[in-house]
């Protein structure tokens, strides 16, 4: 039909995104335009106005759809402007216009409830073409047959995919929610935000760290890019500043997934004369303040759920427990006695019964999760059973009298039963239930479940028999195990470190931190045997003054990423940042990283050598 335009991909999206967009007075100050494409409405019939954009659509060569960042409005080419109908005639789609013209109301007939403006046009009296594109773009933007957030030409043309609606609405919900963290932070909480260095030096432990070559007159030294904040925050609690926040990048030499990048966003806050109950208290506050006003239907009330590291491993079997649903891991050894080796006493069997989800347990389903939880080392044999599906009971007992007596299974209804090594069917059962919850679309549920996992151990024991820290080597044990560090197993001392897990992704962390010099120094040489003389700096700060002082770090991109699908767990983040890197950790764009010059080996004194 003459006049309407259908806009049916976007209008659900840049209707939501309208709501949170800032006054027109706001986005019309310093430019040209008086108008932004979204805005125009009835009330500005008569009026004349300036909007540019983008060419979305042209019909007839009389009706364009310019599109800019803030929505759509149709552009008109009234009778008798035969130059402007030429120009538009050889516009191409996704070239840059600026439109001159009279806002008018469109007859009932012609009017598109489908766009926000769909109730008028601007008639044109001016256009001019800013910028031409070529016919055709390497990305499509007019199909919305989307391709994967990791898609080569989508990360290659990134400033192309930027222009569509939904990573428009992404990255202004995530500026909209660091706005109002920091809003909370510094006129509520009475944070300071300070910047802390990214040329550092090497930080025993924790992640692989990226190095940066140092030049004159320190040619063969090498800073370290920190994978937080840790140190100096602490040091600035050192100096007094007793309430600190940041918006910090940080880095680590890791392989590129769905939620991790080598380089990251951390909101991340430290205070003094605090303790757990504390920083629990604050971050709370935190995520319900900063809430996004456009998902109020599933703003959080704090308090938010508590579990102990030993009931989350116990009950589901991961740190990070998915609470969407209740399925918990049961004990079934004696039932299922006759699967364990007469020599083997560290045995179990243990099983997940899964209400509703038989009907999604494809085979193909079950070949996948039996190649996934096969590339562990702590893989243990396990088993799915329906009452019309039951490959392991048949040869092991009356099938049917078990499951439907002992586990009280339904038609509907799966079992996962594993057997072995009882840690080892614990993180079997875990992951398998995370596959299990990933294949009834739980993930996909719009609906936010927080949880905080406290009392881990402060240390774990690697397959060398080498002690590591469970979180990092600056966290406190808990109150009144202090002297465990000194006279008693130190995996038996529980760590002042808690987690935020939502919908089964740990957002954040933290922990209460040791203030103690001496108790610093013995952490890292006698129980992790790290070599202190790379953290001197921070145990002198120690020994002068430090107050007691904890913190936390939020996960920013994978916050971002889970709020923005409604507590969809499976928002990949590289699709909540600007320019993301490749699962390689390349940049595709810019074709980053690159060789260096000989004129840059020889000012930084490097000489490559092939592997």
């Amino acid at each position: 039909m003459l006049g309407r335009i259908t806009l049916q991909r976007c209008s659900t999206t840049l209707a939501t995104f309208v709501r949170c967009c800032p006054s027109s007075a706001q986005t019309n100050s310093f430019t040209y335009r008086t108008h932004t494409c979204g805005e125009l409405r009835r009330h500005h019939a008569g009026e004349k106005v300036t909007v540019c954009g983008w060419v979305e659509f042209n019909r007839l060569n009389r009706f364009v759809v310019i599109r800019d960042a803030y929505g759509h409005v149709q552009a008109f080419v009234p009778d008798g402007q035969e130059s402007i109908s030429a120009a538009v005639k050889n516009i191409t789609y996704e070239s840059v216009v600026k439109v001159t013209g009279t806002v008018t109301e469109r007859a009932d007939k012609h009017k598109n409830p489908k766009m926000v403006t769909g109730d008028v046009q601007v008639d044109i009296d001016s256009f001019e073409v800013v910028n031409t594109a070529p016919a055709t773009l390497p990305v499509s933007l007019r199909k919305e047959t989307e391709v994967s957030s990791d898609s080569a030409l989508r990360l290659k043309y990134r400033y192309l995919d930027l222009r569509k609606p939904q990573m428009q609405q992404i990255l202004r919900f995530r500026a909209n929610l660091v706005h109002k963290m920091r809003r909370y932070l510094t006129e509520e909480a009475s944070f300071v935000e300070v910047e802390t260095p990214t040329l550092f030096r090497r930080t025993p432990g924790g992640a692989a760290e990226f190095v940066v070559p140092a030049g004159k007159p320190n040619i063969g030294r090498f800073y370290s890019l920190p994978q937080s904040p840790q140190q100096f925050k602490q040091l600035l609690m050192v100096g007094g500043l007793d309430r600190y926040f940041q918006v910090a990048r940080c880095y680590r030499d890791e392989g590129s997934k769905l939620d991790r990048q080598p380089e990251f966003t951390q909101v991340d806050l430290e205070l003094s004369f605090t303790n757990q109950e504390g920083v629990i208290a604050l971050i709370e506050q935190l995520v319900c303040q900063s809430w996004p006003d456009e998902m109020a239907e599933l703003r959080p009330s704090a308090p938010f759920e508590r579990m102990t590291y030993a009931d989350a491993m116990r009950l589901y079997g991961v740190d990070k427990p998915d609470l969407r649903v209740n399925w918990q891991i049961e004990d079934i050894s004696a039932s299922l006695s006759s699967l364990k080796k007469e020599s083997n006493d560290d045995w179990c069997a243990r099983v997940i019964v899964a209400k509703g989800a038989a009907k999604s347990l494809s085979s193909k389903w079950r070949k996948e999760a039996k190649r996934l939880i096969g590339m562990n080392k702590f893989a243990q044999p396990f088993a799915v059973c329906t009452l019309k599906e039951d490959p392991l009971f048949k040869a092991a007992l009356s099938n049917q009298d078990f499951l439907r007596e002992k586990l009280n299974l339904q038609d509907e209804d799966a079992a996962v039963i594993c057997w072995g090594t009882p840690a080892d069917v614990q993180k079997t059962l875990g992951q398998l239930r995370t596959l299990l919850i990933e294949a009834t679309g739980v993930r996909n549920q719009k609906k936010m479940v927080f949880l905080w996992v406290v009392d881990f151990p402060l240390f774990d024991r690697e397959e060398d028999d080498r002690l590591v820290s469970a979180h990092h080597p600056f966290t406190a044990p808990a109150p009144g195990q202090e002297r465990l560090l000194f006279d008693g197993n130190p995996e038996e001392i529980t760590a002042q470190h808690y987690d935020l897990v939502l919908n089964g992704v740990e957002v954040g962390g933290g922990s209460i931190r040791i203030h103690d010099a001496a108790t610093q120094r013995h952490v890292l040489k006698n129980i992790l045997r790290e070599d202190s003389t790379e953290l001197e700096h921070l145990l002198e700060a120690l020994s002068l003054g430090a107050p007691p002082h904890g913190g936390f770090a939020v996960g920013l991109d994978r916050y971002v990423a889970l709020l923005f699908g409604r507590g969809d767990s499976s928002v990949p983040i590289r699709d909540v940042i600007a320019f993301p890197k490749s699962k390689e950790g390349h940049d595709v764009m810019c074709a980053a990283p690159t060789a260096p010059t000989d004129e840059q080996l020889v000012r930084y004194g490097i000489r490559l050598i092939e592997s």
